[in-house]
């Protein structure tokens, strides 16, 4: 007999994890060292914000607003009604059928999760591939694997106009190879997140506003050197790790003002899509150092050809590695595979401390365990440095 998931339960266990975590956090700011106000706020001028109707002053300030799912202007979306990550964390009925707008990680996550409940799954994504701002070879390995749980993945379609048809939410698209129309229960909206800044007033601050974003400088500077910005409001990075790496950039540059300015470290920028496989990536890929003429080496190894992953019946994905061709020094990776999310921190270790790929095979990896497989596309960088 086939399970079934509750999904209700699943949220009800989702908010109680939520609820004790906040409440951990929001616990530690009731320490005397801190004074918190819970209101919105407002700047009034550079060195002044209104919270609620108190006016605070202060000497540096830090903005980390977030942010919330964007608004989309596609024809007939709004009139028929959509689902946003934000929405879809709390459905307790499961749909019989969802089409996915979207190829980011939320797409492609929520995707997976829902065809695996047993709903069935469209994501339509306009560029070529699934995560589009990755290398080609990440997103088509990623699609065989969705296509595999039977996802209808929809590449290179134009979104025209959204609807009811036959009592079915209803998507029509423009593809090479003319319109098609596709229908489901429900839709989720998952094109993107807008900074929280509606409301700020950064205007009244002086702080610089480019494409609905806070610009900030590398030490999370914004245009006024006393005001800074992290996370989703600078839409730099939107990802968690990546804001609480600039959060502790700007909290020390903003309780140190005499001492030298840190900043961020964009080699280590890592990204890791929870989907089965995994998506993980750090540092440069291909795609980039093409864009900006960064000489590069490549090479890649697939878990279908390695011991340990053949044993699990892991099979999807590769690992690919970059390196600098005058020294071997790494450059970026990506992996797609299983626990790939696990793995890029040992790459992650070697690009922080410059190490090449030569260091990689040096490093001692156990056999057999998923880890030994960087040496393979290591080795074929080594051998690519050796030739030339």
């Amino acid at each position: 007999m086939k399970g079934r998931a509750d999904l209700s339960a699943i949220v009800d266990r989702k908010n109680r994890l939520v609820r004790e975590f906040a409440d951990y956090r929001i616990q530690q700011l009731h320490d005397p060292e801190f004074t918190l106000y819970q209101s919105r706020a407002l700047f009034r001028s550079p060195h002044d914000i209104v919270a609620g109707d108190i006016v605070l002053s202060a000497g540096a300030f830090i903005i980390a607003t977030g942010s919330s799912p964007c608004d989309v202007s596609v024809p007939g979306l709004a009139e028929t009604g959509y689902l946003t990550s934000d929405d879809i964390l709390d459905v307790r009925v499961q749909p019989g059928s969802l089409i996915v707008l979207g190829g980011g990680p939320v797409a492609v996550e929520f995707g997976q999760f829902f065809a695996r409940l047993g709903t069935t799954v469209t994501i339509i994504q306009r560029g070529r591939t699934l995560l589009s701002p990755m290398d080609e070879d990440v997103g088509l390995a990623l699609e065989a694997a969705l296509r595999g749980d039977g996802i209808d993945v929809v590449t290179d379609a134009e979104l025209l106009h959204v609807g009811i048809r036959e009592g079915r939410k209803s998507v029509r698209v423009r593809r090479a190879g003319g319109e098609q129309v596709f229908t489901g229960e429900e839709i989720l909206q998952a094109l993107g997140r807008r900074p929280n800044i509606s409301g700020l007033h950064p205007e009244a601050a002086g702080v610089r506003v480019e494409e609905g974003r806070i610009v900030t400088d590398a030490a999370m500077r914004t245009s006024q050197p006393h005001i800074y910005a992290v996370g989703d409001v600078n839409d730099l990075s939107p990802i968690v790790h990546l804001a609480i790496r600039q959060g502790e950039v700007a909290g020390y540059n903003a309780t140190h003002p005499n001492a030298p300015a840190r900043e961020i470290d964009h080699r280590l920028d890592a990204e890791v899509v929870f989907t089965e496989p995994q998506v993980a990536v750090v540092g440069l890929n291909e795609r980039t150092c093409r864009a900006n003429g960064i000489p590069y080496l490549a090479a890649s190894y697939p878990f279908a050809d390695h011991g340990k992953a053949l044993c699990r019946g892991d099979l999807h994905g590769f690992v690919k590695l970059l390196a600098a061709p005058s020294n071997g020094r790494l450059l970026g990776a990506q992996i797609v595979g299983p626990e790939a999310g696990e793995l890029i921190h040992e790459l992650i270790a070697v690009i922080y401390y410059g190490g090449t790929a030569a260091d990689l095979l040096r490093i001692p990896h156990y056999h057999p365990t998923l880890a030994e497989i960087v040496t393979y596309p290591a080795e074929s960088l080594v051998e690519q440095l050796e030739a030339s």
